[in-house]
Protein backbone atom coordinates (compact mmCIF):
# COMPACT_ATOMS: atom_id res chain seq x y z
CA UNK A 1 0.00 0.00 0.00
CA UNK A 2 1.42 3.75 -1.01
CA UNK A 3 2.09 5.54 1.98
CA UNK A 4 0.49 8.69 2.83
CA UNK A 5 3.04 11.81 1.77
CA UNK A 6 0.60 14.46 3.97
CA UNK A 7 -1.10 14.84 6.80
CA UNK A 8 -4.96 13.42 6.63
CA UNK A 9 -7.02 16.99 6.55
CA UNK A 10 -7.44 18.82 10.07
CA UNK A 11 -4.45 17.16 11.20
CA UNK A 12 -2.76 20.50 12.45
CA UNK A 13 -5.88 21.20 13.79
CA UNK A 14 -6.75 17.98 15.73
CA UNK A 15 -6.39 17.62 19.45
CA UNK A 16 -2.25 17.14 20.45
CA UNK A 17 -2.69 13.30 20.90
CA UNK A 18 -4.66 13.03 17.99
CA UNK A 19 -2.71 15.38 16.16
CA UNK A 20 0.64 13.20 16.84
CA UNK A 21 -0.53 9.87 16.37
CA UNK A 22 -1.76 10.81 12.52
CA UNK A 23 1.90 11.65 12.07
CA UNK A 24 3.24 9.05 13.75
CA UNK A 25 1.43 6.68 11.73
CA UNK A 26 1.95 8.43 8.34
CA UNK A 27 6.00 8.40 8.94
CA UNK A 28 6.15 4.66 10.79
CA UNK A 29 4.34 3.78 6.90
CA UNK A 30 6.61 5.31 4.92
CA UNK A 31 10.06 4.69 7.04
CA UNK A 32 9.52 2.34 9.27
CA UNK A 33 9.30 2.52 12.81
CA UNK A 34 12.71 1.96 13.61
CA UNK A 35 13.59 4.26 11.33
CA UNK A 36 11.60 7.57 12.51
CA UNK A 37 12.72 9.54 15.72
CA UNK A 38 10.85 11.06 18.38
CA UNK A 39 12.33 14.38 17.13
CA UNK A 40 10.80 13.51 13.52
CA UNK A 41 7.31 13.12 14.86
CA UNK A 42 6.97 16.33 16.94
CA UNK A 43 8.70 18.25 13.86
CA UNK A 44 6.06 17.57 11.68
CA UNK A 45 2.99 17.58 14.46
CA UNK A 46 4.25 21.00 15.11
CA UNK A 47 4.78 20.16 18.73
CA UNK A 48 7.52 20.02 21.29
CA UNK A 49 8.90 16.82 22.76
CA UNK A 50 7.22 17.64 26.46
CA UNK A 51 4.04 17.57 24.71
CA UNK A 52 4.62 14.54 23.14
CA UNK A 53 6.44 12.62 26.65
CA UNK A 54 3.05 14.43 28.57
CA UNK A 55 0.73 12.14 26.09
CA UNK A 56 2.69 9.37 25.63
CA UNK A 57 5.60 8.42 27.50
CA UNK A 58 7.66 6.86 24.56
CA UNK A 59 7.73 6.32 20.86
CA UNK A 60 7.22 2.60 22.05
CA UNK A 61 4.05 3.72 23.52
CA UNK A 62 3.23 5.47 20.21
CA UNK A 63 3.33 2.64 18.12
CA UNK A 64 1.33 0.54 20.87
CA UNK A 65 -1.37 2.77 20.50
CA UNK A 66 -1.49 3.33 16.84
CA UNK A 67 -2.72 -0.61 17.09
CA UNK A 68 -4.73 -0.46 19.99
CA UNK A 69 -7.25 2.05 19.06
CA UNK A 70 -8.08 -0.08 16.06
CA UNK A 71 -8.45 -3.42 18.23
CA UNK A 72 -10.84 -0.87 20.28
CA UNK A 73 -12.86 -0.65 17.57
CA UNK A 74 -12.81 -3.98 16.84
CA UNK A 75 -13.33 -5.51 20.26
CA UNK A 76 -16.28 -2.43 20.71
CA UNK A 77 -18.40 -3.88 17.46
CA UNK A 78 -17.24 -7.19 18.22
CA UNK A 79 -18.97 -7.15 21.71
CA UNK A 80 -22.48 -5.47 20.33
CA UNK A 81 -22.64 -8.26 17.35
CA UNK A 82 -21.81 -11.10 19.47
CA UNK A 83 -24.92 -10.15 21.84
CA UNK A 84 -27.26 -9.53 19.49
CA UNK A 85 -30.13 -12.03 19.65
CA UNK A 86 -29.75 -12.48 15.60
CA UNK A 87 -29.30 -16.28 14.82
CA UNK A 88 -25.34 -17.65 15.42
CA UNK A 89 -24.34 -18.15 11.39
CA UNK A 90 -25.67 -14.22 10.93
CA UNK A 91 -23.70 -12.89 14.28
CA UNK A 92 -20.03 -15.00 13.02
CA UNK A 93 -20.75 -13.99 9.10
CA UNK A 94 -21.28 -9.91 10.72
CA UNK A 95 -18.54 -9.80 12.99
CA UNK A 96 -15.85 -12.00 10.39
CA UNK A 97 -16.99 -9.42 7.52
CA UNK A 98 -16.94 -6.59 9.93
CA UNK A 99 -12.84 -7.52 11.06
CA UNK A 100 -11.92 -7.24 7.39
CA UNK A 101 -13.90 -3.97 6.66
CA UNK A 102 -12.04 -2.20 9.81
CA UNK A 103 -8.69 -3.65 8.96
CA UNK A 104 -8.45 -2.59 5.42
CA UNK A 105 -10.32 1.31 6.51
CA UNK A 106 -7.23 1.22 8.74
CA UNK A 107 -4.45 0.00 6.61
CA UNK A 108 -1.94 1.62 7.69
CA UNK A 109 -2.23 0.97 11.58
CA UNK A 110 -2.52 -3.04 10.37
CA UNK A 111 0.57 -2.71 8.34
CA UNK A 112 2.59 -0.93 10.84
CA UNK A 113 1.83 -2.98 13.56
CA UNK A 114 2.19 -6.47 12.27
CA UNK A 115 5.93 -5.06 10.61
CA UNK A 116 7.12 -3.78 13.97
CA UNK A 117 5.50 -5.56 16.71
CA UNK A 118 8.32 -7.12 17.31
CA UNK A 119 9.98 -4.07 18.43
CA UNK A 120 7.47 -3.48 21.49
CA UNK A 121 8.95 -3.46 24.72
CA UNK A 122 8.26 -7.17 26.51
CA UNK A 123 5.68 -5.16 28.35
CA UNK A 124 3.61 -3.61 25.92
CA UNK A 125 4.04 -6.39 23.59
CA UNK A 126 2.66 -9.33 26.07
CA UNK A 127 -0.28 -6.57 26.80
CA UNK A 128 -1.18 -6.63 22.98
CA UNK A 129 -1.03 -10.39 23.21
CA UNK A 130 -3.74 -10.27 25.87
CA UNK A 131 -5.90 -7.52 24.34
CA UNK A 132 -6.30 -9.64 20.72
CA UNK A 133 -6.42 -13.08 22.95
CA UNK A 134 -9.33 -11.50 24.16
CA UNK A 135 -10.83 -10.38 20.53
CA UNK A 136 -10.26 -13.78 19.38
CA UNK A 137 -11.89 -15.71 22.04
CA UNK A 138 -15.12 -13.63 21.71
CA UNK A 139 -14.52 -14.52 18.41
CA UNK A 140 -14.29 -18.16 18.68
CA UNK A 141 -17.08 -18.45 21.11
CA UNK A 142 -19.54 -17.71 18.35
CA UNK A 143 -18.03 -20.55 16.56
CA UNK A 144 -18.24 -22.72 19.53
CA UNK A 145 -21.60 -21.59 19.99
CA UNK A 146 -22.65 -22.69 16.57
CA UNK A 147 -20.57 -25.63 16.84
CA UNK A 148 -22.36 -26.88 19.95
CA UNK A 149 -25.51 -26.45 18.89
CA UNK A 150 -25.32 -28.02 15.57
CA UNK A 151 -25.24 -25.04 13.42
CA UNK A 152 -21.99 -25.40 12.64
CA UNK A 153 -19.64 -28.48 11.78
CA UNK A 154 -17.08 -29.50 14.51
CA UNK A 155 -14.76 -31.55 12.28
CA UNK A 156 -12.38 -28.75 12.36
CA UNK A 157 -11.10 -27.68 16.04
CA UNK A 158 -12.65 -23.45 16.96
CA UNK A 159 -9.10 -22.74 17.70
CA UNK A 160 -8.05 -23.89 13.67
CA UNK A 161 -11.28 -21.82 12.12
CA UNK A 162 -9.82 -18.58 13.87
CA UNK A 163 -6.55 -19.29 13.08
CA UNK A 164 -7.93 -20.07 9.21
CA UNK A 165 -9.85 -16.54 9.23
CA UNK A 166 -7.60 -14.22 10.61
CA UNK A 167 -4.53 -15.47 8.55
CA UNK A 168 -6.59 -14.01 5.61
CA UNK A 169 -6.54 -10.16 7.97
CA UNK A 170 -3.61 -10.36 8.59
CA UNK A 171 -2.10 -10.65 4.98
CA UNK A 172 -4.55 -7.52 3.64
CA UNK A 173 -1.82 -5.22 4.06
CA UNK A 174 0.64 -7.16 1.70
CA UNK A 175 -1.63 -7.13 -1.02
CA UNK A 176 -5.25 -5.04 -0.82
CA UNK A 177 -5.35 -1.83 -2.99
CA UNK A 178 -7.86 1.05 -2.69
CA UNK A 179 -7.38 1.33 -6.67
CA UNK A 180 -8.18 -2.54 -6.90
CA UNK A 181 -10.97 -4.57 -8.23
CA UNK A 182 -12.68 -5.22 -5.09
CA UNK A 183 -14.25 -2.74 -2.93
CA UNK A 184 -13.75 -3.58 1.39
CA UNK A 185 -16.74 -4.87 1.53
CA UNK A 186 -17.13 -7.10 -1.54
CA UNK A 187 -13.55 -8.30 0.03
CA UNK A 188 -15.38 -8.90 3.78
CA UNK A 189 -18.04 -10.35 1.92
CA UNK A 190 -15.99 -13.06 0.11
CA UNK A 191 -14.02 -14.10 3.16
CA UNK A 192 -16.82 -14.07 5.44
CA UNK A 193 -18.42 -16.35 2.64
CA UNK A 194 -15.49 -18.56 2.42
CA UNK A 195 -15.58 -18.84 6.52
CA UNK A 196 -19.49 -19.82 6.75
CA UNK A 197 -18.48 -22.27 3.31
CA UNK A 198 -15.68 -24.30 5.53
CA UNK A 199 -17.86 -24.26 8.63
CA UNK A 200 -21.55 -25.57 6.54
CA UNK A 201 -22.23 -29.19 8.83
Amino acid sequence: MAARTTEPAGTHEAPVPQRLLAVATRLFAERGYDRTSVQEIVEAAGVTKGALYHYFGSKDDLLHEVYARMLRLQQQRLDAVAASDAPVEERLRAAAADVVVTTIENLDDAMIFFRSMHQLSPEKFKQVRAERRRYHERFRALIEEGQRTGVFSTATPADLVVDYHFGSVHHLSTWYRADGPLTPQQVADHLADLLLRALRP
